[in-house]
């Protein structure tokens, strides 16, 4: 039985128009035909708009898509809902919020014991990036970006997305290190993705050209920055 987790700092169909190198390479880890895929909008709140450009961007793949809602859960059990499916894949949003109602409903442990019945591919962008991890930089909280540190858990240390989009997250990530309120972890591009196979770091891939994945450690002379090889998609 074998956990792929693919963390992507940006990317894919949500930042992309229609499906991306990235989803191609998420779908591709499933190792068969027709993959089922499970979104799960949680971090929108289940935006209905959001789970409609899932739906039609992996249509045009060789896949079989599908969501996974909290907000609209009438008589869905939730082991049932994830026996079969090959890949889930998890939306942005609001990190906080994802962590807060899947405790609430149980589909942490659902998930983990998804993952420990067979192979699954786990993955997702920002939210559904840092969710996986022990913590990392969100703005669940508001306009200042914040660090979180209760995380899933899935990938030892920290995270942080969209680490050139946003120009206040490579200062909050480094404030936060150095705080140790946040142990050391990864930075990530837009349309870069860390990929881990039971929790052990595999490698790193990129969609875009220009978009890098990094070590950040916090020591004894401030935060030290390591570019990691990256394969370009």
């Amino acid at each position: 039985m074998t956990t792929h987790l693919v963390a992507m700092g940006g990317g894919g169909f949500s930042m992309n128009d229609g499906p991306s190198a990235l989803d191609r390479y998420v779908l591709d880890l499933a190792g068969r035909a027709q993959p089922r895929v499970c979104f799960v909008p949680t971090a929108s709140g289940d935006s209905a708009a959001y789970v409609d450009r899932f739906l039609r961007s992996f249509s045009d793949l060789d896949c079989t898509p599908g969501e996974l809602s909290l907000f609209q859960r009438t008589g869905v059990d939730l082991a049932d809902a994830l026996a079969d499916q090959d890949v889930i894949y998890v939306g942005g949003g609001s990190t906080a919020n994802l962590l807060a109602l899947w405790r609430l409903h149980g589909l942490d442990v659902a998930l983990a014991d998804r993952a420990a019945a067979g192979d699954l591919v786990v993955c997702g962008l920002s939210a559904g990036a840092l969710c996986w991890f022990e913590g990392g930089i969100t703005d669940s909280f508001g306009p200042r970006l914040r660090p979180l540190a209760d995380g899933l858990g899935w990938a030892a240390g920290s995270v942080c997305p969209h680490y050139d989009g946003e120009a206040g997250r490579r200062p909050a990530f480094h404030a936060a290190l150095e705080a140790g309120v946040l142990t050391p972890g990864y930075a990530l591009d837009d349309g870069a993705a860390i990929h881990l196979v039971d929790g052990a770091v595999h490698g790193f891939v990129a969609e875009r050209a220009e978009a890098h994945a990094f070590r950040v450690e916090s020591g004894v002379d401030g935060v030290r920055e390591s570019a990691m090889p990256t394969i370009r998609l």
